[in-house]
């Protein structure tokens, strides 16, 4: 005969296991969101939204179950322990609530062409006060993804001066809208940057057959593309281009600089 106690814990461990399923399911819908908007491949890598999410959904999915273990009791009166259940999903809502904002404020918004490579910018590294700035056919923080944009050549000396100072102080010249210009408007510039997959190849002899993976994969042949360097949030990558028309095709974690 099950004692009161064992009871408890058996309708206490179901309640939660309830829960911990209802807060998977919120989870995939919250990694598609995230990975299927805001941080698709590869900037799920280079922008650190998988450590971002993974830590979210862990807090987030743990912390609801555990409180429903500690609080649910079919002993209390059914509006007491509705009213329980109710904070504890409040609670977990506002946990998850906070943390897709924190995800979605950090999230990468443009790969810029930076006049001898690429850099991804993201929605915090952007002054508030220079968004009005950005051209009128470019979304200064597009919600579906990042954009490709180059940058525009300097006007003269002085700006360049200015754009370089500020840059040592912290803000990049990506980051700039007033900067900013379709990715198409600098192909021949892309071109010219570029280099050879040979050279690559060359320099890192070791990744040579991981090289041509990489690029196989995409549908190209090794021997025909180009790469540029490219600065994530916190590691260096590679981006291979198609040398006629600047189509990026591939990305790889390489250090190319």
């Amino acid at each position: 005969m099950q004692t009161v106690t064992s009871l408890l814990w058996k309708d206490r461990l179901q309640a939660s296991g309830i829960h911990l399923g209802l807060s998977l399911v919120v989870a995939l819908l919250a990694a598609l969101l995230v990975f299927g908007l805001w941080y698709p491949y590869p900037y799920r890598d280079i922008s650190g939204g998988r450590e971002l999410f993974l830590l979210l959904v862990v807090v987030d999915v743990i912390l609801g179950p555990l409180i429903t273990l500690a609080v649910f009791n079919r002993a209390k009166p059914w509006a007491e322990l509705r009213r329980d259940l109710v904070i504890v999903v409040v609670i977990q809502l506002a946990a998850l609530g906070y943390g897709l904002w924190t995800v979605f404020a950090a999230r990468p918004v443009h790969m810029v062409f930076e006049y001898d490579r690429f850099r991804v910018v993201h929605a915090v590294d952007i002054p508030v006060e220079l968004l009005h700035l950005a051209p009128r056919d470019v979304v200064a923080l597009p919600l579906t993804g990042p954009t490709l944009l180059s940058l525009r050549p300097f006007r003269d000396g002085n700006e360049k001066m200015a754009a370089t100072l500020a840059a040592l102080e912290g803000l990049s010249l990506s980051a700039r809208p007033d900067l900013w210009q379709p990715y198409a408007a600098a192909k021949s510039e892309i071109r010219q940057a570029a280099k050879s997959i040979v050279e690559l190849k060359a320099k890192f002899p070791l990744q040579a057959t991981a090289i041509d993976a990489v690029i196989a994969k995409a549908g190209h042949a090794p021997e025909s593309m180009v790469y540029t360097p490219m600065v994530g949030r916190k590691s260096f990558w590679t981006v291979f281009l198609d040398p006629a028309t600047a189509e990026v095709v591939a990305f790889m974690p390489l250090d190319s600089f």
